[in-house]
C-alpha cells in the first residue's frame, strides 16, 4: 500500500519504506507503540525473575570459602521448578548481567545436577 499511488492512507505514505543496519530505530518498534509497551513490560517482567532467582540462590546455597554462596543445578531447579519452569532461561539472563556464574554453555536437568551456580 506505501507504494500505492491510490492509496488515502496518509499513516502508511509516512513511514519510511526501509530502516538499515546503521539507523537508530532498525530492529526497534516504534516509540509509542503498544508493541514498544509490551516489550518494555516483558524486559521488566524478566528482571523480576532475575531477582528471584538471586534470592532463591542466596536462601538455598551455602556460602562458601570465597565469600560467595554457592548452589548446585540440581538442588536450584528442585527448588525453582516449583515457581517458574523457565530456570535455564533465567539462569542464562542471569548470567549475562554478571550476576551468576557457572560452567557450561546450557544447563540441562539429569546430566548439569552438579554443576556449581555461584551468586555473584
Amino acid at each position: 500500500q506505501r507504494k500505492n499511488p491510490f492509496s488515502n492512507d496518509d499513516r502508511l505514505a509516512s513511514k519510511p519504506v526501509h530502516t538499515h543496519r546503521g539507523d537508530p530505530t532498525y530492529g526497534r518498534p516504534p516509540e509509542g507503540s503498544r508493541t514498544e509497551q509490551r516489550g518494555k513490560d516483558a524486559h521488566s517482567h524478566v528482571g523480576k525473575e532475575v531477582e528471584e532467582l538471586c534470592l532463591i540462590i542466596r536462601s538455598t546455597g551455602e556460602v562458601g570459602e570465597d565469600g560467595h554462596v554457592s548452589v548446585t543445578f540440581g538442588q536450584l531447579f528442585e527448588t525453582y521448578v516449583t515457581i517458574s519452569n523457565k530456570v535455564v532461561g533465567i539462569l542464562l539472563r542471569a548470567r549475562k548481567h554478571g550476576l551468576v556464574r557457572f560452567e557450561g554453555e546450557m544447563l540441562w536437568q539429569g546430566k548439569d545436577d552438579d554443576v556449581i551456580i555461584t551468586l555473584l
